[in-house]
């Protein structure tokens, strides 16, 4: 009796296993959706149109300059060096306006015209002093002539003689303030006074309209011209590099408008002191700005550089995966056959990490989707 109930007991527990294992079989789509069993366990291989690699992206790695320091806030600025704030050295009332923002000019061309009775004066002054300059000259000719004749007593010649300088002094004097109205060269008050730009360049201010009453000691310049491919871009450093920078050192800079792209850059300027409120010095880095790409007034993100000679692939963080104390990227090998490989980085900031040796010039790597193959692949483990 006990022997019949211990074989209905095997019975019942040998068709439960094997109702179990029938219906716990994969499906065919399952089986052809999921990674071939790798001969390699850090590989993972996928068929022709499996689903997984639609939610995959791979691209080149770049190799970039080893950075020293994560990014730092900057702010594109004028080269002051090729940057001219044009006021008028004169009062009067604008007539002609010949250059609008955003307008190429020579050296010397005429940025507006001013009617000015400041000019009128200037010319005046300058004939008058130098009619006076020539009568003076001739009285001292004929003072001379009669002092040699014994004619003309000695303290007359002497006060001829300082009539004529102090006449030649003010004639001088007329035409040096003349020259200084107007540098570029001869004007003429009928015509009006020509404010001129004193070098070539783009205009990228104008503070002035048809009809203005100006003159010198205006707050605003009336015109700024500057060359918009030569630009600065300025940039408050923590104490704590200061170490790591000097003159000439590369900078990477990036702004929003061209996410993706960088602008080459050095340094050119080191601040002598810090600032005692902030604790940072000022940088100021000199830049190409790329077919005038780069504007005035843009925040700027600057990141520091090795030397040219210390280059390191740039991997996007969205493409690290971490196990454990070790960080590793999907390199693929072919269309479908992707490997984890580890990496050592020499360096990370907020979007990028980066790594000297663990890569290879060409090679394309998962910069979407890592997580996922990271989790497949301990599946498949």
């Amino acid at each position: 009796m006990k022997i019949s109930r211990l074989l209905i007991a095997l019975a019942v527990v040998a068709a439960g296993a094997a109702y179990f294992m029938w219906h716990a079989r994969p499906s065919a789509a399952t089986v052809a959706a999921a990674p071939r069993a790798p001969s390699d366990p850090d590989v993972l291989r996928y068929p022709a149109g499996a689903p997984q690699l639609a939610s995959i992206r791979a691209e080149p790695v770049q190799r970039v300059a080893l950075p020293l320091a994560g990014p730092l806030n900057g702010r594109v600025v004028y080269n002051e060096d090729a940057t001219a704030r044009i006021s008028s050295p004169i009062n009067g009332r604008v007539v002609t306006i010949k250059a609008q923002l955003g307008d190429s000019v020579r050296a010397g061309q005429t940025l507006l015209v001013l009617d000015s009775p400041d000019l009128g004066s200037a010319e005046s002054d300058l004939e008058k002093a130098q009619a006076d300059a020539n009568v003076k000259r001739l009285a001292l000719v004929r003072a001379q002539t009669l002092y040699r004749g014994e004619a003309l007593a000695r303290k007359d010649l002497e006060a001829a003689q300082a009539d004529y300088a102090a006449a030649r002094a003010e004639s001088r004097r007329a035409r040096l303030r003349l020259h200084n109205l107007a540098p570029a060269g001869a004007v003429n008050a009928d015509e009006g006074y020509p404010l001129r730009s004193p070098i070539a360049g783009v205009v990228v201010e104008r503070q002035v309209n048809p009809g203005m009453e100006v003159r010198p000691d205006l707050p605003n310049p009336l015109f700024v011209v500057t060359d918009p491919a030569r630009l600065w871009v300025s940039v408050d450093l923590p104490e704590n590099l200061l170490g790591k920078v000097a003159l000439g050192h590369p900078v990477a800079i990036e702004v929003d408008a061209y996410p993706g792209q960088r602008f080459a850059g050095h340094i050119d300027k080191i601040a002598p002191a810090l600032d005692p409120v902030t604790r940072r010095i000022m940088l100021r880095c000199s830049v190409d700005s790329g077919a005038a790409r780069l504007k005035a007034e843009m925040f700027a993100r600057v990141t520091l550089l090795a030397d040219a000679d210390q280059l390191a692939f740039r991997i996007p963080n969205a493409a690290l995966v971490s196990d454990g104390l070790y960080s590793y990227v999907f390199v693929e090998q072919a269309p479908g056959v992707l490997r984890k490989r580890r990496v050592t980085l020499a360096a990370q900031d907020r979007d990028y990490a980066y790594s000297v040796d663990s890569l290879r010039p060409g090679e394309r790597i998962v910069t979407s989707g890592a997580l996922l193959l990271n989790s497949e692949l301990g599946v498949t483990q």
